[in-house]
């Protein structure tokens, strides 16, 4: 008589229905049979790579449909891109222009991708948007390779792990903020995907015991780090901690092989800020968004604890500007549609797996996995709950890949487990949290699909309901099984898979973008605070942003924030929507365009504006160098007064373009002085509607 046991937490084999034990591994293949399991064996290797790569395929058409109709998306990054794929200097240092005025307030990394785009294929929406979306699916497969390496020595099951893999691949790609930001020219799709291949480095690293691959986790966070300064240390902890704890070496080794990674994360970054810091101030452009031309000033002020503070000196909004910060934020009416639909599955499924694994050998794989990803969403959810600067909701992207590497391991895992009670009723809790969540989300879109809240959540309680009756001994027959796994997908699933159509669906340009049927740019999240702006009529997916002409208001109007903002004629409020050129560019007239390339050769910038889009706006136009005063908030001091007056006297600025901007009241006023000098000693004239001054 034989009795039916548990196999070793997580480690083992789903259980047979009825009495007896299986035996781990692989079964005994004697010589009439090999050639057959051989045959067999490659025809479900083959299927597994189709399956894969119809995913991928289908990955790819989702986020390149459609892709063109957001023309130059964020100007500001594609006006950097035209100009590094002018000049190599620019290049380098990831300047707004090819004459190397001012560069963009963060790295170039990911500038460098689009830059050789445009170099190889020429100025265009997809030579800018495409290797975007590229990233996307690259993402995608590496998350699949990793869940798969977790899953397969859990379930002892290539089916089991391929399928794990599927679905976090899947959960990936159909997070609408992912879907919008795979679909974008920000630093987010970059970041995203080194920050993934950084977490697959680590888990392999763990598995095969090779510290290179923890060294490699550790280069691509630095490139990480060139891409969007410290926010990419967010993953660091739930990196180090399950290397710390799960790598099959002795303790002392394991800290060696971590200073090693710290190393090569030092590395991969150190070689361009030394290069940058090592640069005479006059032999490259200024740093955008400092105050002092420095490359550590943008790394730890603007960009760095400044947004945990809300002390980011230039900025725009100030203190809790952008939303009150609080421990749900990401459950909000503005972030949650963007991000929130997998994350109380997910913090489920990870608890869950720590709790059947609490037994397994510390170097459990599974453990590993859940320490990697598990760590990266609360350190990360927690920074963007509780920080006090500037956040949008695009920033959530940065929690997709730990979200959906958790569900598509637990579920595979307690699927595969679901006969255990335990294991059972986990897994019918995250399926319920999932539904239940989709229909709350789906229930904020008024209009939006309104049966499909109702269908989630019917899918969701008869999927519990079919793994609860697997866990308590009920033998259910295959189709049932598969019935049950499919409702599941549609209960987690069908809420952003809709959400992310109508991201796809939708045109997004400006500065500030959010996916879904609904524009996040109010709400809690979102540029509502008092003294901000709230969503008041902007067409979905895009800001406020300067409209034709770029900006016809009357001459020494207020600003936002208490910032005087004449600007040579043009104040707040002109143009398209009540952020002028600070969140969207302007789109200039045939004529201001032909005004500017005519003698452009003549001169080093073809014109100079206040604002970094406003300039991008009159750049991608021309193609030709336009000098962005001040900055993208226009509050930065490049040039000085001084430098501005020096350069027009040596004929190096042919127009000044007026323009609205509004700005914050701490930073520089060099660009206000340089409006009231430009208004005070040159004539005023309209081209194409826009008021310019001829400097030469």
């Amino acid at each position: 008589m034989t009795t039916q046991t548990q196999p070793h937490p997580v480690a083992g084999p789903e259980p047979p229905a009825t009495g007896g034990s299986r035996e781990l591994g692989r079964p005994t293949i004697r010589g009439s049979d090999r050639s057959t399991v051989t045959s067999r064996g490659l025809r479900e290797t083959l299927r597994l790579r189709i399956e894969l790569g119809a995913l991928l395929a289908a990955v790819a058409v989702l986020y390149v449909w459609n892709l063109a109709a957001s023309g130059w998306a964020n100007a500001f990054y594609s006006a950097a891109a035209q100009a590094g794929s002018q000049n190599w200097e620019a290049f380098f240092f990831g300047s707004s222009d090819a004459a190397n005025s001012i560069t963009v307030d963060k790295p170039p990394a990911a500038l460098w991708i689009m830059d050789l785009s445009v170099r190889l294929f020429g100025l265009s929406s997809w030579s800018i948007l495409v290797p975007e979306a590229l990233m996307g699916v690259a993402t995608a497969w590496i998350l699949y390779l990793a869940v798969r390496r977790a899953a397969l020595p859990a379930t002892e099951s290539e089916r089991v792990a391929h399928v794990a893999g599927l679905a976090a691949a899947a959960a990936l790609a159909l997070t609408p903020v992912a879907a919008l930001m795979f679909r974008f020219n920000n630093p987010d799709a970059l970041l995203v995907l080194l920050m993934t291949a950084a977490g697959y480095a680590v888990v392999r690293s763990v598995q095969d015991a090779k510290a290179r691959w923890l060294a490699v986790a550790g280069v691509l966070l630095g490139f990480g780090f060139l891409t969007k300064q410290l926010q990419v240390l967010l993953v660091v902890p739930g990196f180090a901690l399950a290397y710390v704890g799960a790598a099959p070496h002795t303790l002392r080794k394991r800290l060696l092989h971590l200073l090693g990674a710290l190393g090569a994360m030092v590395a991969g970054a150190g070689w361009w800020i030394v290069a940058v810091m090592l640069t005479p101030a006059s032999a490259r452009p200024f740093i955008g968004g400092s105050q002092t031309n420095s490359i550590l000033e943008l790394t730890f002020g603007y960009n760095g604890f400044g947004r945990l503070t809300g002390d980011e000196v230039g900025s725009v909004g100030g203190r809790n500007g952008w939303g009150t910060p609080e421990l749900f934020r990401l459950f909000s009416d503005s972030f949650g549609g963007q991000i929130a639909w997998l994350l109380p599955a997910a913090l489920l499924l990870g608890a869950a797996l720590l709790w059947v694994g609490r037994r397994a050998p510390r170097t459990d794989a599974v453990r590993a996995s859940v320490i990697v990803w598990g760590g990266w969403v609360l350190v990360t959810g927690l920074t963007f709950s509780l920080m006090q600067g500037i956040i949008h909701e695009y920033y959530s992207v940065a929690l997709a890949p730990g979200i959906a590497a958790i569900v598509g391991l637990g579920g595979g895992v307690l699927w595969h487990r679901r006969r255990f009670p335990t294991d059972a009723f986990a897994l019918a809790a995250a399926i319920v949290a999932a539904g239940v969540t989709g229909a709350v989300l789906l229930g904020r879109a008024s209009g939006f699909v309104p049966w499909l809240a109702w269908a989630v959540v019917m899918a969701a309680l008869a999927a519990g309901a079919g793994v609860l009756a697997s866990g308590f001994g009920v033998r259910l027959p295959r189709a049932v099984g598969r019935t049950t796994a499919a409702l599941a997908l549609v209960a987690g699933l069908a809420g952003p898979f809709a959400f992310t159509l109508d991201t796809v669906a939708t045109p997004h340009s400006g500065a500030i973008v959010s996916a879904g049927p609904s524009s996040g740019f109010g709400g809690r999240g979102g540029f509502g605070a008092p003294g901000g702006f709230r969503n008041g009529g902007i067409p979905r997916g895009q800001s406020q942003a300067g409209g034709q002409g770029g900006g016809q208001a009357g001459q020494g109007q207020a600003g936002a924030f208490g910032g005087p903002q004449a600007l040579g004629g043009a104040g707040f409020g002109g143009g398209r929507g009540g952020a002028g050129g600070l969140l969207g560019a302007t789109t200039p007239s045939s004529a201001l365009v032909s005004a500017l390339q005519t003698d452009a050769s003549k001169y080093t910038w073809a014109a100079a504006v206040v604002g970094s889009n406003n300039a991008a706006g009159y750049q991608l136009a021309a193609q030709l160098p336009v000098m962005a005063l001040g900055g993208f908030n226009g509050t930065d001091p490049s040039p000085t007064p001084a430098q501005f007056q020096t350069l027009v006297k040596e004929g190096k600025i042919h127009y000044f373009i007026a323009a609205s901007l509004m700005q914050g009241s701490s930073g520089s006023n060099d660009a206000q002085q340089i409006a009231d000098w430009v208004a005070a000693n040159y004539t005023a004239q309209t081209i194409g509607g826009t008021t310019v001054y001829a400097l030469n």
